[in-house]
């Protein structure tokens, strides 16, 4: 891990914001190979700030720069990537008033989800951001979304970990990535923005944030995901055709801990009763299994058909209006405290962070 030099003088760490770089997009360089993670990011963000009108400038807070070893592009992260900025974040709480974190796209939105399990009770800003261009790539938008999770992250009543990207502020939990191109690339499709640019505005939505609800000092729960960074919670699709022995070979397998299921509409599954034996037999078996669906907006709910009665009677969990990536990082979290089954169960229906209906 890196640190470096403090890029503005000020009298109080405190005040400060701690930009976590982990690599991604934003920070990358061409290479003979293509697109890959780039050195010295923390000199090369101050360059790019400084192209900002003086009005702007001066609008930043001070802040601090650590780059994570290795920077990864973030098809590589995993769960242990996820508790580890965490974690840092946990370290450093104290001396900072908030924190960005740079971010590669492809699976920032869970990284995003599960920080906010991490670190439950947030008093300040968590803002985590990336770039679909590389920071000096003509017409990149990654100083626009640097500058603006810079904004957020200085909020004294925005607290919750939020995604901000393309002028608009999510629920971190809430937000996923819907175009693999485009600047705006990311999406809240079951919950309204907490804020959003408008000009040099950065406004914010206090209603719709965490602020209000939140009660009392921080409720870290920063479990070790060491034993489910290989794969131990699956996620699976359902296709036309899927058949029982596929299921099984997925599910069947002793390492298997978890799964989220993706289902048709608001949970429909084919009319085959091997394989709702499938899931009641991995259920059985301790295997914490949910349900959300394949559909990007709406919610699962087993009492609209007869096939959802079957899944609930199988002990499959639903995900209500869950993103999937919010339901796969909430499984992981809950697989990874020292609790009860009847409780993981209980708080995977439970609302802790916003993250689906009550």
């Amino acid at each position: 891990m890196n640190r470096a030099p403090r890029l503005r003088d000020d009298a109080h760490r405190g005040e400060r914001v701690l930009v976590i770089y982990t690599g991604g997009t934003i920070g990358m360089h061409a290479s003979a190979a293509g697109l890959a993670p780039g050195s010295g990011f923390e000199t090369r963000l101050a360059r790019a700030l400084e192209t900002l009108s003086i009005n702007q400038q001066s609008q930043l807070p001070a802040f601090e720069v650590e780059s994570l070893e290795p920077l990864i592009d973030s098809s590589a992260a995993t769960p242990l990537t996820w508790q580890r900025i965490g974690a840092l974040i946990a370290e450093r709480f104290a001396d900072y008033r908030g924190f960005v974190v740079l971010h590669g796209t492809d699976t920032l939105s869970f990284t995003a989800s599960s920080l906010a399990y991490q670190l439950q009770g947030l008093d300040r800003p968590v803002v985590v951001t990336g770039a679909m261009q590389p920071l000096e790539a003509p017409n990149s938008d990654a100083l626009a979304n640097a500058y603006g999770a810079l904004r957020y992250a200085a909020s004294a009543t925005l607290k919750e970990v939020a995604v901000y990207f393309a002028g608009t502020l999510l629920r971190g939990v809430r937000s996923v990535k819907q175009h693999s191109e485009a600047p705006k690339a990311f999406d809240s499709p079951n919950y309204p923005l907490l804020g959003e640019r408008v000009d040099e505005d950065f406004i914010e939505y206090p209603s719709r944030g965490l602020g209000r609800s939140q009660r009392g000092a921080p409720r870290f729960e920063l479990a070790s995901y060491a034993t489910l960074a290989q794969g131990e919670v699956a996620r699976i699709a359902l296709w036309p055709g899927i058949s029982a022995w596929q299921l099984e070979a997925l599910l069947g397998d002793a390492r298997v801990k978890g799964a989220l299921l993706q289902l048709w509409g608001a949970g429909n599954l084919p009319d085959d009763p091997a394989l709702l034996a499938v899931l009641a037999k991995a259920c059985g078996e301790g295997k914490l299994l949910a349900a959300v669906s394949t559909c990007p907006q709406g919610s699962v709910r087993f009492s609209t058909y007869a096939a959802g009665a079957g899944l609930f009677d199988a002990g499959v969990l639903s995900g209500a209006d869950m993103t999937p990536e919010a339901a796969l990082t909430k499984l992981v979290h809950l697989l990874a405290q020292p609790i009860a089954e009847a409780d993981r169960r209980r708080r995977f229906l439970t609302p802790l962070v916003g993250e689906r209906q009550g």
